[in-house]
């Protein structure tokens, strides 16, 4: 009896060995930078995903840059990934994807942007979509939008002033989410019924979490929010198919006309698609950058001032 527990735990360590070992040496036909896989299956996705206030370089990317150099490899949400953060490394992925690159994103990306999202399209029908966005939005447009930014910001800036605290991330958020909104969509927050920019907050907030979709959890939550987002949008462009008069040209006009070509390429789900993600582009990134902008503005005056003073 015993010989035979013997050879069973001998052929499981040696079994256990073996995937260990392919885990932490990845087959390659290439030659691998350093780093580390961490532990097997969840590889070093824990240590990803830890909260971080810093405003410097995530602690994450930090820690391995300094033990491994600016490329590495690792393990992040099941998947072998080589992280960059090299300048001209980068430049060049940027230059040639489409070509001698792809983008590519995880699963739990892919579940939460869906299956036919935007970024997983290539080739023609991503410089399709891509030319149908900078028709509308293009430089000369951008230009032309300009009065009424600058009207929206002195707006909401005196509507601060009046405040004794602002959120600042959450007031900027807001303002550039109407403004958005109501360019592309033509919403307006205070006459909808739905709260749209809320359903957005619960995408967000999940967005960059461990995919676990157990009802109550920030995954769970972002997946809720992206549902309840995307059925108020095509709630809207329906009433908008329905609505034959046009109050003032939106991207909801352009896509109705683009879908009744014969030769179009769109379809009602890529089209509602591009809108939610031209809708969380917009007013999420460009309210963080303002936030620190204004953070690190506030923080260096005073000593420009001491500076031209002296």
């Amino acid at each position: 009896m015993f010989p035979v527990v013997f050879c069973i735990g001998g052929v499981l360590v040696i079994i256990i060995t073996h995937l260990l070992y392919t885990w932490w040496n990845p087959r390659c036909s290439g030659v691998l930078p350093p780093g580390s896989m961490g532990c097997p299956l969840i590889g070093e996705t824990l240590q990803f995903f830890a909260p971080s206030t810093s405003f410097d370089i995530p602690p994450f990317v930090k820690k391995r840059i300094q033990r491994y150099g600016p490329i590495f490899k690792t393990s992040l949400v099941g998947r072998p990934v080589i992280v960059s953060t090299d300048a001209d490394l980068n430049y060049f992925i940027f230059q040639q994807e489409g070509q001698l690159f792809q983008s590519w994103y995880p699963d739990s990306f892919t579940e939460i942007f869906g299956r036919q999202n935007v970024g997983s399209l290539h080739g023609f029908m991503y410089k399709y979509l891509k030319n149908m966005v900078l028709n509308l939005f293009g430089p000369e447009s951008l230009k032309k939008m300009l009065p009424e930014v600058e009207q929206v910001s002195k707006l909401n800036i005196r509507r601060w002033s009046s405040q004794t605290s602002v959120e600042m991330k959450d007031a900027t958020a807001q303002m550039i989410f109407d403004f958005t909104a109501k360019k592309l969509i033509s919403y307006d927050s205070e006459k909808s019924s739905d709260n749209l920019r809320e359903s957005f907050v619960a995408f967000i907030q999940g967005l960059i979490s461990f995919p676990l979709n157990i009802p109550g959890t920030a995954y769970s939550k972002c997946l809720q929010g992206r549902k309840k987002a995307m059925k108020t949008l095509k709630t809207m462009l329906q009433e908008r198919r329905e609505r034959p008069e046009k109050i003032e040209t939106d991207f909801f006009d352009y896509v109705l006309e683009e879908l009744q070509r014969e030769d179009t390429l769109l379809t009602e789900a890529i089209a509602l698609d591009l809108m939610f993600v031209l809708l969380f582009a917009s007013f999420e990134t460009t309210s963080l950058a303002l936030t620190l902008a204004i953070k690190f503005l506030v923080e260096t005056i005073p000593g420009n001032k001491r500076t031209n003073r002296e």
